[in-house]
């Protein structure tokens, strides 16, 4: 099929309405996304299972949980642009081919080695999957409240997959082997390959050159470096290894940016920074990822810990979490329709901030009607944040970057979740252990016994769970008390960002519309450059349809 022109393309502007092609095309979408988010849960459930089976080491098991996400977040930059340039049809089927082949690798793999490698192929699959499909709903709903409708729809698959994934992986367990897990993907991924060239419609940029493989390597290894070194400050604290890998991060991130800007056709395109309904909004996402992602980690420990519930019963104490986020990422198009992004980007900030701010009330950690209500006010509040931003930044930049600006967007979410597990983690640790450090313990505990007790409140259960030692329930309820106390500075600090985004948002896009607004390197000032939405398109770097 011929590309309509950019003339034409811009006197459709937001006239244009989906059609039923669209529509369901979007529930294609939705598939890859769904199983994206399930594959970072699945496996939780089949960690003893495949223990058992493949005796891993304490270190090739957390490979085998954590490969997948570290090549996902890696992965995603050079499978952005690679989408621009080759089609993202084009690159969501060959992703979605390899997801497929590689999960039923993981499936039938018979030693550690073999599961890890396969757990790595999914993740950079995954990578490819990802921006693929946001970019295609930009380009598929020209109508500025179907394709905000349509980014809330696929933002919600993620948190549906993430929910699913624990039930059907239970389910799935209860009746074949560990591996079976990974077989849930292959007939979607098969519909996928089926449907979509029937479907969904192939976009790519007019003019790329070849893809840099030096900033590509750079790219993948950089956020690989600052990952890993992030993920093993959270789970062992402050070391020479995560320093390590964090610097090299950095450093690989400072040359990569460098070669960006000497490069005539760059992997990726720095300029887009320049936009402000771009980099604005890849920050607040940053940062709203970086408290949510943190704080539901801990609120699973203090359902099961504190209050003592168990898994079962902390997952269904989650689950209005789980719908109110699925409301508020829904709302936010309707809320769309009548006011403008930064002020319901403001507002639901504004919830957010609440919520965290209930929860760092004393004595909320200890009341599951407080926790709960707590939970599910600020994912009413995180989801539509995300969506509005996801929805600014892949609309805003020039159709043949879609591809680049959604896995800058998808980048930056990975990013924030782990430093904000890292972070946040850390806090709580350390009021957690200076808490616990002078705290009389009973007698006969193993040094390695009273190492775990104070350094986790999941190892002082594990420690002090036989009734027998003296003095058990009053350490155990100090640690719980230790523990509560880190969760309600944590929660203050979440608080204190949402406010802080909140004032940044009214400061910086009070009165931005998603395609209106831009901010050019041409501009000395540094202002913002206003372009009518309707011309918007005819404004972008040429793009083709095929």
């Amino acid at each position: 099929m011929s590309a309509p022109s950019q003339l034409e393309t811009a006197a459709q502007g937001t006239d244009t309405k989906a059609t039923r092609r669209e529509w369901i095309g979007l529930l294609v979408l939705a598939l890859p996304c769904l199983l994206i988010a399930m594959d970072m849960t699945v496996l939780h459930l089949a960690v003893p299972h495949l223990t058992a089976s493949l005796n891993p080491t304490s270190d090739q098991l957390l490979w085998i949980v954590d490969i997948y996400g570290f090549f996902i977040a890696g992965s995603l930059i050079t499978m952005g642009t690679l989408g621009d340039r080759i089609g993202r049809r084009k690159l969501l089927m060959i992703g979605a081919a390899c997801f497929g082949a590689a999960s039923v690798l993981a499936a039938f793999a018979n030693t550690s080695e073999m599961l890890i490698f396969a757990r790595g192929v999914l993740g950079v699959a995954g990578a490819t999957l990802m921006p693929s499909t946001l970019s295609l709903i930009r380009n598929m709903f020209l109508n500025e409240k179907e394709r905000s409708f349509a980014i809330a729809a696929w933002m919600t698959t993620f948190m549906a997959g993430t929910a699913a994934g624990p039930l059907l992986g239970g389910l799935v367990l209860s009746y074949f082997w560990w591996g079976a897990v990974f077989l849930l993907n292959v007939p979607v991924m098969v519909l996928l390959l089926l449907a979509a060239p029937v479907l969904l419609p192939e976009h790519r940029a007019e003019k790329f050159g070849r893809i840099d493989l030096p900033s590509a390597a750079l790219s993948l290894t950089s956020i690989l470096a600052i990952i890993y070194g992030v993920k093993v400050m959270a789970a062992y604290g402050v070391g020479p290894e995560a320093l390590a890998a964090i610097v090299l991060g950095l450093l690989g991130t400072w040359v990569f940016i460098r070669r960006q800007r000497k490069l005539d056709d760059p992997l990726l395109d720095l300029g887009l920074l320049y936009q402000r309904t771009i980099s604005v909004p890849i920050v607040i996402q940053t940062a709203a990822i970086f408290v949510g992602m943190a704080y539901f980690m801990f609120l699973s420990q203090s359902l099961q810990l504190v209050i003592g519930l168990t898994p079962v019963q902390a997952g269904m104490a989650m689950l209005p979490a789980t719908v109110s986020g699925i409301v508020g990422s829904l709302g936010a198009p309707v809320l769309l329709g009548r006011f403008r992004p930064g002020s319901v980007m403001t507002g639901a900030l504004v919830l957010t901030a609440f919520g965290f701010g209930l929860l760092s009330l004393p004595g909320a950690v200890d009341s599951l009607y407080i926790l709960a209500t707590g939970a599910a006010i600020f994912s009413l509040g995180i989801t539509p944040v995300a969506m509005i931003c996801t929805d600014m930044v892949v609309t805003a930049a020039p159709t043949d970057r879609t591809g680049s600006a959604a896995a800058m967007s998808e980048t930056s979410a990975e990013l924030g979740g782990a430093l904000g597990i890292a972070v946040l983690g850390s806090v709580g640790t350390a009021i957690y252990r200076d808490a616990m450090l002078d705290t009389d313990l009973p007698a006969n505990l193993s040094a390695g016994a009273i190492d775990a007790l104070r350094s986790t409140l999941g190892g002082a259960v594990h420690a002090l769970g036989d009734a027998r030692f003296g003095l058990a329930g009053d350490v155990l309820l100090q640690a719980r008390t230790a523990f509560s106390d880190g969760l309600q500075v944590i929660s203050i600090i979440c608080a204190l960002l949402m406010v802080l985004s909140a004032i940044g948002t009214v400061i910086v896009l009070r009165n931005a519309n998603v395609e209106a607004d831009s901010s050019s390197d041409d501009d000395p000032d540094g202002g913002d450059t206003e372009i009518d939405p309707a011309l918007q398109p005819a404004a972008c770097a040429a793009g083709r349809v095929d």
